[in-house]
This record gives C-alpha cells, structure tokens and sequence, in this order.
C-alpha cells in the first residue's frame, strides 16, 4: 500500500508525464529539472520547452506559496562591474522568466553594513528565496537564513561551506589542472600562475589543480611563480610587471580570471613583448572580451550563465518543497583555445 501510494504521488505523475511528451526517461528529466550536465544539449533543450509548455515549475512552485508570501526571490551580489556577475545574473533572469516569481536584486559592495540591511529586510519576510553571490562572510547570513526557513542557494562559494548548504559552483581543480597540462603540452615548463585571493575556496582549487599537473609532468613548484592578488585587472599588471623582474621569467602565464589575463596583457605591451611570441598567456572563465581582444584570449569556461539557471531550479524546487538530488552541483570547465598560447620551441 504504501509503495502504491509512493508511486502515485503527484511529483512522480507529473514527472512521468513531462517525460512521455517529451519522449525521453523520467531520469532524463530529473537530470534537465536539476541542470545535471549530463543531458545532450538538444535533448536538454527539447524537455525545457515541454516544461515550460506544461507550466510544470510555475505550477508546482505556485502551489508552495503559502498565502501572504512577497512573490520575491532575492538575488544578492557584490555589484555588476564584474562580467563574471553579470553572466550569473544572466542565468538567473532567464530561469526567473518561466516562474510567476519576481527578482530583486541587491547590491553589497562587499561591506557588511549593507549586508545587514540587506538581512534585515529579508528578515522582515520579504522574500521567499534567496541566491547569494557574496565575497566573503557569508556563513552567520547562512545560519540566520536557516534558523528562519528561508530557501536559499550559494554560488561559487568563496569559503568553506557546511554539507547541508546548498550550493552551485564549477570544477575549478579540472580547470586548473586543464589549463597547465595546456601549457604543458606546449613545452612550458617555467608556468607562473596569478592568484585571486589567499583564502578563496575557487582559487585554491584551480591552484591546486596547477600543482597536480605540474608534479604529475615532474616538474618542481616554484614558489616564486605562484603569485598573490585579487580577481581584477590590476594584479594581472602588478604581478606580471613582478614576473618579468625574476632572475628567469615565466614562458607562459595563467591568469586567475580572464580580467587579470587583460591586465597581463596590458603589462606585456607595456615591456613591448608580443603575445604569444614572447608570452603565451591563458585566462579563466571565457568572458564576451575573452574573443574580443589581440590574440583572442585561450582560456577555460567556467559555464557562469548555467550556474545562475542552476541555482534558480534548486531554488524553486526547495520552495516547491521537493528534494534536491545533490546539496552541491558543480558543472564542468573545459578549455578554450583561441590564439593567445603558442609551442615554447616556436618561441
């Protein structure tokens, strides 16, 4: 009886029948509802449209909303002078158009005086979700999130987060170790690497993918050549400008992010070396500029717009009161090549 009513329950009938309009297997939905990679794109985009043909997150989210609930999901970032930010926003506003849910979005300027206001407000029941793009401090804006049963979900987390916290973010060791075994195969053997802050969970993986490849290829790590700094473009200029000063200078450099690879750029220009004929550089992330400048930049796509849809399905579907498959999900990077790494024997 009860496994008769287990299988009878509305979630399961609703999902079979999105799956026998489409035409695929009820995992096959489960893995698009909860934007599981593993999905070919064309099928993934052919169980969407009927989703959103058959209004099955509209309805199954608006049947959650209790009475008196503000029809607001709040989106908190730091600002929008980032692309890395606004690629994510992106991806939630897309996400938000098949739901019946309004976005607010809130600005922190990473200082936690208007991270308490933002709290605050929230507090006051105006919001039915949260997804949180925040620098750092998160954790007690999390514990308070929790005590009061507000769904929420973090991107890219910049620090260490509980097992029971919902969260999206991308491979960032594969990315790492992705990006040096590039420039490995290019004969580099003297690679430097810029990093985007001391204790930033996402760049303590992609330099710890660095060292595994380096030491898989047998090469020793030199200290000298992982540097310190933040996710701008100032310290891809800084740190390059202190790289060309080594007694023996980096062949390639592996930016943090593609606006530090910019900020390379500008510092190589300025010593009148030629990239890739002097320098082979590589990015992170794959921003619109990333294809836009000379050399295109090679790089490794962090997929940012999808981590945004990501993390607005695992919002809704905690407000629609269903399971999540996984509290973490991490979507795949994968490497770009375009025109700004050349063979060192070319050089």
């Amino acid at each position: 009886m009860d496994q008769a009513k287990k299988q009878s329950s509305p979630r399961r009938n609703t999902i079979a029948e999105i799956a026998t309009k489409a035409g695929v297997s009820i995992p096959t939905v489960s893995r698009v509802l909860n934007n599981r990679p593993d999905v070919a794109p064309e099928t993934r985009e052919h169980v969407e449209r009927v989703l959103k043909e058959n209004g099955f997150i509209r309805s199954r989210v608006a049947q959650a909303l209790r009475h008196g609930s503000s029809g607001v999901i709040d989106l908190v970032v730091p600002d929008l002078s980032s692309p890395y930010t606004v690629e994510v926003v992106r991806g939630v506003t897309e996400a938000m158009e098949r739901t019946d849910l309004r976005m607010a979005l809130s600005f922190t300027h990473n200082t936690s005086q208007l991270e308490r206001q933002w709290l605050a407000k929230v507090l006051d029941g105006a919001t039915d979700g949260v997804i949180l793009l925040l620098a750092r401090g998160q954790s007690k804006h999390l514990d308070e999130l929790r005590r009061r049963k507000i769904p929420f979900v973090v991107v890219d987390h910049r620090g260490e987060l509980g097992v029971d916290v919902p969260s999206v973010g991308a491979t960032n060791w594969l990315g790492g170790r992705t990006a040096t075994e590039y420039l490995l195969s290019l004969n580099h053997r003297r690679i430097a690497i810029l990093s985007g802050g001391g204790t930033l969970r996402c760049s303590l993986d992609r330099i710890a993918g660095y060292r595994a490849a380096l030491e898989s290829a047998g090469i020793p790590v030199d200290p000298a050549l992982i540097r310190p700094g933040e996710y701008i473009q100032a310290t891809g200029y800084e740190q390059t400008c202190a790289l060309l000063e080594l007694p023996e200078p980096p062949t390639a450099i592996f930016a943090g992010c593609d606006l530090q690879a910019m900020g390379v750029y500008s510092a190589l220009r300025a010593r009148g070396l030629s990239i890739p004929g002097q320098m082979s550089v590589i990015g992170f992330d794959d921003i619109q500029i990333s294809s836009m400048v000379t050399p295109t930049l090679t790089t490794i796509r962090q997929p940012l717009a999808e981590m945004g849809r990501m993390a607005t399905t695992m919002l809704l579907r905690q407000i629609a009161q269903e399971p999540l498959d996984s509290m973490r999900a991490e979507l795949t990077t994968s490497l770009v090549v375009r025109e700004s790494c050349t063979a060192l024997s070319a050089l």
